[in-house]
């Protein structure tokens, strides 16, 4: 580009050296460059990549209706010409079949699949959505359905792919128990410590209501004000050998 630009200003000058009019000139070279201009306008403008997005796996159960979303990132405005489409591969096959296509907003679902009957676009293309609803699911549903997504002129790239899996049950995932572990592990990490620390109070207490006993009167007066006398009442005792006396709890 840059040499092209340089090529066409050299041509200018070349042919301005033609002409004794300096207006000729100007005038052809504006020329030049409003062509230059509308031939980069002409131009296609280049695209850029699309990144879709589906969920990894799906659990549901026999009977059920699942909703399977798609979506995608893409650094321009929503086009108009936006596209949806998905494809199923049952599992135990190597080969997918179109189930679903969306263009022109106009949404066409595979009247000939196992899908012909119960499956209902719900997605919103200007949402950038392309979520599907599949109804009445049975065994023979299992598989892998990819979506491809292009939003011109973002038309490169890779589809997402989610795995259904259809139950009688829905088993209870891993993830449920290890929490569910977890939790009783910490319940009974945290009813040891409560435990031990209320042992140490009581234990703590025992030992100070035995030894307070031999208080002397004033001090033991003190404590009985600051309620640690558990309600008994003083009893003074003389000392022995001593004009002096302990009161004590009764």
């Amino acid at each position: 580009m840059i040499y092209q630009k340089r090529a066409t200003a050299h041509l200018w000058r070349t042919r301005c050296s033609l002409y004794s009019d300096a207006n000729t000139c100007i005038a052809l070279s504006i020329c030049a460059l409003l062509k230059q201009v509308s031939l980069n306008l002409q131009m296609p403008e280049q695209s850029q990549a699309i990144v879709i997005y589906t969920g990894w796996e799906r659990h549901a159960l026999v009977g059920s209706d699942i909703r399977l979303s798609c979506s995608f990132f893409s650094w321009r405005w929503t086009s108009e010409d936006v596209t949806f489409s998905w494809t199923y591969r049952p599992d135990g096959s190597r080969d997918s079949i179109s189930i679903f296509h969306y263009t022109g907003g106009v949404a066409y679902v595979d009247n000939k699949g196992p899908f012909r009957d119960r499956l209902e676009f719900v997605g919103n293309p200007s949402r950038r959505d392309g979520s599907i609803l599949l109804k009445n699911l049975d065994f023979s549903d299992n598989g892998t359905f990819t979506c491809d997504a292009k939003n011109p002129p973002d038309i490169v790239g890779r589809p997402s792919s989610v795995r259904l899996l259809v139950f009688e049950k829905v088993p209870i995932q891993a993830g449920v128990i290890t929490g569910a572990i977890i939790g009783v592990v910490l319940g009974l990490l945290v009813l040891i410590v409560v435990i031990y620390y209320l042992m140490r109070f009581l234990v703590a207490r025992r030992v100070f209501s035995l030894s307070v006993r031999s208080v002397p009167g004033p001090w033991l007066g003190a404590l009985c004000q600051w309620g640690l006398c558990q309600g008994r009442e003083l009893k003074p005792e003389p000392i022995p050998g001593t004009d002096t006396c302990v009161a004590k709890l009764a």
